[in-house]
């Protein structure tokens, strides 16, 4: 990941004064799938439409594939495919006529493509049906196919996953995996943070139009140095612990001790332990979720 597919410079936009995006600044790499997460009112389809051209900031640029969106788009938008909210379908025709509408509006698609992006969502065989028969998770696997007509650079999603079942959230993931192996770059908007946990290589999180963090997923979800140690006695290694320095935060947790090491290293707080005649069943790193990381940042709106 050498280059990059998405910046945002000082990026705002307001509505009326009320503020939706405020001075976010973005690097996105080409090749990497990126999680763009908020709660509700956070921004993020705001800031989508800003990359895509539909909305224009207050302050600040957008710069996509390497030229700046507003000033380019004739030239930007045909590298890009995007997902935003509920797909625009036409419930009348089938989902391969929807296709057909849609590479029309791009002039066209070689021959094949339609077939090979019904194909790539899972849609064959449902390609001649009504899209008003369809479910939610079909119309966001249709909602798909149509940004990936064009062989895109750049996938813009969001809520690539709405309306889909576990199994169809699997799917989508493989699919977006398989995608960002191919050399495309894929910016997801989601709310199922286990998903962003698995496929995304890092993710920004707004929150009130601000930008909160932006890390690699491994870094958030590591333990913060905090082992999870299953004894015999967990209360008397808590109260041994606790006597320490460097123990202040140590706990127990579902009958388990989570503790801190003394110098970081699992190996030193069993040896520490050991010294005291108290002996690990086991011992694990802890690993925290991006869900429980996301709570700790963001602020419901609303709440004080």
């Amino acid at each position: 990941m050498t280059s990059a597919a998405l910046i945002t410079h000082g990026l705002s936009k307001s509505y009326g004064g009320r503020p939706a995006v405020i001075d976010l600044d973005l690097e996105v790499c080409t090749g990497e799938v990126f999680g763009f997460l908020g709660p509700n009112g956070a921004g993020k389809t705001t800031t989508i439409r800003m990359a895509l051209g539909l909305v224009r900031p207050t302050a600040g640029r957008v710069e996509v594939l390497g030229r700046e969106v507003q000033a380019h788009r004739a030239q930007v938008l045909p590298r890009v495919g995007a997902l935003v909210e509920t797909p625009a379908l036409y419930p009348y025709l089938s989902g391969r006529d929807n296709l057909r509408a849609f590479a029309h509006l791009l002039g066209g698609a070689p021959p094949g493509r339609l077939d090979d992006v019904l194909d790539l969502v899972g849609l064959t065989g449902r390609e001649r049906d009504r899209v008003r028969s369809y479910s939610m998770g079909m119309k966001q696997r249709l909602g798909l196919a149509a940004a990936l007509l064009n062989d895109p650079e750049l996938l813009l999603l969001d809520e690539p996953a709405n309306g889909l079942d576990p199994a169809g959230i699997v799917e989508m993931r493989d699919l977006l995996r398989q995608l960002a192996a191919s050399g495309k770059t894929v910016f997801i908007s989601s709310h199922v943070l286990a998903e962003v946990q698995q496929i995304c290589d890092r993710v920004a999180i707004v929150n009130l139009g601000r930008l909160v963090r932006l890390a690699p997923v491994a870094d958030l979800v590591g333990g913060g140095g905090e082992f999870v140690l299953r004894l015999e006695d967990p209360a008397a290694a808590l109260d041994l612990v606790r006597r320490q320095a460097w123990g202040a935060s140590a706990r127990l947790e579902r009958g388990a001790l989570l503790s801190p090491s003394p110098t970081g290293n699992g190996s030193d707080l069993v040896r520490f332990l050991s010294a005291a005649g108290i002996w690990p069943d086991t011992i694990d790193e802890r690993q925290r979720s991006l869900e429980e990381i996301f709570l700790s940042l963001t602020t419901p709106l609303g709440a004080a």
